[in-house]
């Protein structure tokens, strides 16, 4: 599950998203290198970017930067003349949040607000990783194929979720004559969701009419105290406009918003992931590495993803997820696979199970990165209580965090994908020996 973008209360109303470049405030994309690995040469470096979520962009008047536009107002009553009136500008990633430092990238929920001192300004932001040429993301296919990274999730506490995942955004953007800023200003967002954006390919949604729906592959949601890594597959392709409850709704529509997680904790294993190396198998006030694979089966890229496999590393051992007990038959897994699905996933099945989450991932898709809290009454406890984790019910109210912990903040770095096996050893290379330990093989 990720986050719906809402004004933030205290930021103008011409934060929004779309139409053309503006010339105000300067677009310069934070540099966060990448890296492609495979097992006979190693890991490549690719020398990626950031952007931001059009939806944190001011848009205005084009050539008057006071007067904002307002999706359905005088300056943007329909697509065409939105584009044609409005302008999308370049931010400060640093007031955002946003800070990149050799292949590392933190994000923080709450900045110190200039306009009142002493007091936090929410953030929020969102970004997405941008190709070599600064113009398009990063396209990245994973069917039959792994990606790791390494997260400091320290300073997250309950309420709060540091999300790592993939989105079947177009890689463009959805540039085109009424978006000419596409992927370069972080246009185009789609999820799962299928939440009724005011744009939507960076045209303009007038009344919300649609939703934008896409796969979602939640690689890890999580803070300190809970994870989870969530497959939402659905029945269409790249961006879909839904309409109505029929195409956007659950457990109707086009999109399973509930997906097929895996979640130790819900599943009564409590030991494995939190706060301390002498409780926990992986310390998670510790940087750890995670890897996903996605597992197909005839190994190919030309296969079915049947499994979706997680790894950890942290201070240089290898640690096998935990293994989760499912029903009463005796069954048990330590991944999230088709049977797993099955007995768990109805909806998820019914979208076309890991077979359509697979091919999502063949044909490629968007890494997204972002950090959120949730304002709605809701203070994520699908992800850290009621059963999911240790967090209390109310521990999570966006309102306390930011008393008790205004620096909260996820870093993700070390990030690279390839052929199994290739990406989570030191240096990138890892050889056939380790690739057999990541299926569960003897050596």
């Amino acid at each position: 599950m990720v986050q719906k973008f809402t004004l933030l209360a205290g930021l103008a109303a011409s934060l929004a998203s779309a139409q053309q470049i503006g010339t105000v405030i300067p677009e310069s994309h934070p540099k966060l290198p990448t890296k492609k690995c495979t097992l006979a040469g190693g890991c490549q470096t690719v020398n990626t970017f950031i952007t931001i979520d059009a939806f944190q962009r001011p848009l205005h008047k084009i050539d008057d930067p006071s007067t904002p536009c307002v999706v359905g107002g005088p300056l943007c009553p329909d697509a065409e003349t939105c584009a044609a009136n409005c302008a999308l500008e370049g931010v400060d990633y640093a007031s955002w949040g946003v800070k990149t430092e050799g292949d590392a990238l933190t994000l923080n929920q709450w900045m110190p607000d200039p306009a009142n001192p002493g007091q936090y300004k929410t953030t929020t932001p969102r970004t997405y990783l941008v190709a070599e040429d600064g113009k398009n993301y990063e396209d990245i296919k994973l069917l039959a194929k792994e990606i790791s990274f390494d997260a400091d999730v320290s300073n997250l506490p309950c309420g709060m979720n540091g999300a790592f995942y993939l989105s079947e955004m177009l890689m463009d953007g959805g540039r085109g004559d009424l978006n000419p800023a596409g992927a370069e200003y972080g246009t185009g967002y789609c999820d799962a969701q299928c939440f009724k954006l005011d744009f939507i390919n960076g045209e303009a949604n007038i009344n919300q009419t649609h939703g934008a729906c896409c796969n979602e592959m939640d690689i890890f949601e999580s803070n300190s105290r809970a994870k989870t890594f969530v497959p939402h597959p659905c029945n269409i392709t790249q961006v879909y406009k839904c309409t109505g409850e029929d195409e956007c709704g659950q457990p109707v529509g086009v999109c399973d918003k509930w997906g097929c997680g895996f979640n130790e904790y819900k599943w009564g294993q409590r030991g494995f992931y939190g706060r301390g190396s002498d409780k926990y198998k992986v310390d998670s006030t510790a940087k750890f590495t995670v890897t996903t694979q996605f597992l197909t089966d005839n190994g190919r890229e030309d296969g079915i993803l049947v499994e979706i496999r997680r790894l950890y590393h942290q201070h240089g051992q290898l640690i096998q997820n935990t293994a989760i007990a499912v029903g009463e038959d005796g069954f048990s897994t330590d991944s999230v696979s088709t049977e797993f699905c099955d007995r768990t996933a109805p909806f998820t099945m019914q979208r076309g199970g890991l077979k359509a989450m697979g091919e999502a991932l063949a044909r490629g898709m968007v890494l997204v990165f972002s950090i959120w809290a949730d304002d709605s009454g809701g203070f994520m406890n699908w992800l850290d209580a009621e059963g999911n984790g240790p967090c209390s019910a109310t521990e999570g109210d966006p309102k306390e965090i930011v008393k008790s912990k205004p620096d909260a903040r996820v870093t993700f770095s070390n990030i690279r994908w390839g052929e199994i096996g290739s990406t989570y050893a030191s240096g990138g290379k890892c050889g056939v020996k380790s690739s057999r330990v990541a299926r569960g093989l003897s050596v």
